[in-house]
Parts: structure tokens; sequence; C-alpha cells
């Protein structure tokens, strides 16, 4: 599947990383599963998918108000990263987004916006070979409110010295492609492993 590029005067590109540059969002959801598990939590893929791009203690909090369960946020967040790393060596990076990656690399410069953290990117990235791609990492450190809020988008074209307009996006998931847009900035729907196996279109 061809990811379509919008028209537009383009001079830098904000990519997403979890299942956007890297195919991890089946990986995340294990380690999600497993940690998730040990605390009598329910996680269903769908809502997972739904809630792409928030940070990871922003989504336990949730589910202990869903729940009315008391995980320990910042354990809970740690057990499941640590899971996570443990499956870098299966990684693979998203086809579709490497080939647009590979066509623009040192032509314009290239950001990471991320609901993950800074070291969770860097990982990612080293694991598929792609860190020295970047110009920048924006992690979930870097800004207070996370997608579908602008913050992260903005802070990366601030840092990186280009105007909104001028910035195009790449994401998997519906609320990083609304921060996209509250930033003023185009952006790419990148399928998701659901939708790729379903067949639907982004």
């Amino acid at each position: 599947m061809k990811l379509k590029i919008p028209a537009g005067d383009f001079r830098a590109y904000l990519f997403d990383c979890d299942g956007t540059i890297a195919d991890s969002m089946p990986l995340h959801y294990i380690a999600w599963k497993t940690a998730l598990s040990e605390w009598n939590c329910e996680f269903d893929e769908p809502l997972f998918y739904q809630w792409g791009g928030k940070p990871p203690v922003e989504i336990i909090a949730t589910l202990n108000q869903m729940q009315r369960l008391s995980m320990p946020v910042e354990a809970v967040a740690a057990r499941k990263e640590k899971l996570y790393f443990e499956f870098l060596p299966q990684l693979e990076p998203v086809a579709e987004v490497l080939e647009h990656i590979q066509a623009m690399h040192r032509r314009i410069p290239f950001a990471v916006v991320s609901g993950s953290s800074r070291e969770s990117v860097v990982n990612s990235l080293t694991a598929i070979g792609l860190l020295d791609k970047f110009d920048l990492i924006v992690g979930s450190e870097d800004y207070l409110r996370s997608k579908p809020a602008p913050d992260a988008f903005l802070t990366a074209a601030q840092k990186l010295g280009v105007k909104p307009h001028n910035c195009l996006v790449f994401e998997d998931a519906e609320i990083g492609i609304r921060a996209a847009t509250a930033a003023g900035m185009a952006s790419v729907k990148v399928p998701s492993p659901l939708e790729r196996r379903s067949g639907t279109k982004p």
C-alpha cells in the first residue's frame, strides 16, 4: 500500500514512532497484556489502538479509573517498557514509511514526535537501524499536553525552525492526526496493523 503525500511546500517531515516508523504496536500490545495481567487488568486490542500515542502513565491511570484498580502507575509503566525492550530484536520498520524516509533523507530535516519516552524511541530506532536518519527526537518528557493536543508537534517545529504549515506529519493513530491538525499541519495516515489485517484503507 502506497502512502499518498498531500500537495504542499513541506520543509520538514515529523514522524510518530510506534506504528509509524517502527512496526512496534503488536509488540507493545503483548508487553501491555503481560504487564497488566499481573494486576488483573483488561486491555482489549481495539482500545489499545484507539489510544495509540498516549503516554504509558496516562494509559495506566485511565485504566485504573475505568476498572476501579489501584495499579502503581510508574512501576507498571516501567515493567511494560522492560517487557517491550525484550522484544526489540523482532522489530521491523514500516515499509511504506521507510520508502519516504529514504527518499527525503538529507533533503529536509526529520523529527520523531512520540508519546513514548525518548529512551523508548531511541531503542526502537536503533533496533531497526534508523536512528541516524533523524535530526530531532521529541519524547513524552518534552511537552506538557499529550496528543491530541498540538504541543508535541509544535515543539518539534519550533526546535527545527520550520513553520507549522510547512511541516508534514506521518501518523498511524487518530489522536495523532488530530494533534497534527490542531497544530496547523498536513498529515499522512499510516494504516495500523488492525487496518492492514482487515484491508481497511486509512
